[in-house]
């Protein structure tokens, strides 16, 4: 038997970076049901930084995340965790007035700039002139290097004297002698604190504790990555999306990484692209585009776990002393991740959130499980 101050369940980049900053001051040990870390969601996951993406939650994380993006400390990374990437969202005649309602909300508009139709086929050539209708760019939006920021994390973690446990799915939970006991694989752990980063498990892991689920829904998300068209060079290309995000595609590594933005709802699972979805996402681009797919180098798909009002899901559950949320983050789970993991941490040790979380617009209320408990989840 192992004791320790805090088990943290999930050794994604949720799991990794809280259990990171907790590290600092706490014994903790980060458990992965899988043999590796970020093998699901956060492996799979091609992240844009972008400030204007998601409800005004996530984009006060992100906003908040932006420093450390942008400018690690030195030791946290041999590269930098970031690469520019504008954002281009484009619109079809019919979707003008989605457009134009979107670059007017206040913590877009100063962000973005409206450009003609012309410069948006300058900026990526490959945009139909007759599907075209308008679009507006986000010119500081970057690319996020996944695998650096994880690692990132997962080293300062192992630095401050973490214990990560690679195949140890936790099958038992209790509460006992003011105290969790953890049977995570073949161990077993003591802590004060459970922190539940299980992703889109963490409902299974509050069942397995005796706690209420708060009704997290895992939904699939597809990608396809195909080459570039003969003799084009494609690293320059913003990020593409659909105002009514109906499908996006960037570059990736001089390829080009498409999706559907399909949300499917689906159990917790290694999840697997279906044919119907990757045909959507052909279909669609092609649609917007003048590409012509012929042939897919690969295709795979994600689960991007959400609960019922699209806001992360962060703190002490009401239910059972020492037992913390830190679920919900969608998409968004790698832009946020600075942000987020600092304010779980602090929140985990009944401490107050951090002044510049706050100042960018960071609210523990609005990511507090307590929500559900009352019934009073709101719309995102």
């Amino acid at each position: 038997m192992s004791h320790t101050d805090i088990v943290v369940i999930g050794a994604g980049i949720a799991g990794a970076s809280v259990a990171a900053h907790l590290a600092e001051t706490q014994r903790v040990i980060l458990t992965e049901r899988e043999d590796r870390p970020g093998y699901h969601s956060t492996g799979r996951s091609a992240a844009l930084f972008t400030e204007i993406y998601g409800s005004a939650p996530i984009r006060a994380l992100t906003r908040a995340s932006r420093a450390f993006l942008f400018a690690p400390p030195p030791s946290f990374s041999e590269s930098a965790l970031t690469r520019p990437r504008g954002c281009l969202y484009i619109a079809t005649d019919g979707q003008l007035e989605s457009l134009r309602e979107f670059a007017a909300l206040p913590d877009i508009a100063p962000a973005t700039r409206a450009i003609s139709t012309a410069d948006a086929r300058n900026l990526c050539p490959v945009l139909r002139a007759d599907y075209l209708a308008g679009a507006l760019l986000e010119p500081d939006s970057s690319d996020i290097d996944v695998h650096a920021l994880h690692h990132g994390y997962l080293r300062l973690f192992k630095s401050r004297n973490g214990r990560v446990l690679n195949n140890a799915p936790v099958h038992a939970l209790e509460r006992a002698g003011g105290g969790w006991t953890v049977r995570a694989g073949a161990e077993t752990l003591t802590a004060r604190i459970i922190v539940n980063a299980a992703g889109a498990w963490a409902d299974e892991i509050a069942a397995l504790a005796g706690i209420a689920r708060i009704g997290l829904v895992p939904f699939r998300r597809t990608a396809v990555l195909i080459d570039p068209p003969p003799g084009m060079t494609v690293n320059s290309w913003p990020f593409v999306n659909d105002i009514d995000e109906q499908f996006y595609f960037k570059p990736e590594g001089g390829s080009l990484f498409l999706s559907p933005a399909d949300e499917t709802p689906a159990e917790p699972c290694d999840a697997q692209p279906e044919e119907w979805d990757v045909a959507t996402a052909v279909d669609r681009v092609q649609s917007a585009t003048t590409l012509q797919i012929d042939r897919l180098k690969a295709r795979w798909a994600g689960l991007r776990t959400f609960a019922a009002d699209r806001r992360p899901v962060v703190g002490f559950s009401h239910e059972a002393e020492g037992f913390f949320w830190l679920a919900g983050q969608g998409g968004y789970g790698i832009q946020t991740a600075p942000a987020l993991s600092r304010a779980a941490a602090a929140l985990a040790l009944r401490l107050p959130l951090p002044a510049d979380l706050l100042q960018a617009g960071v609210r523990a209320d609005e990511m507090s499980p307590s929500r559900f408990a009352r019934g009073a989840a709101r719309s995102p």
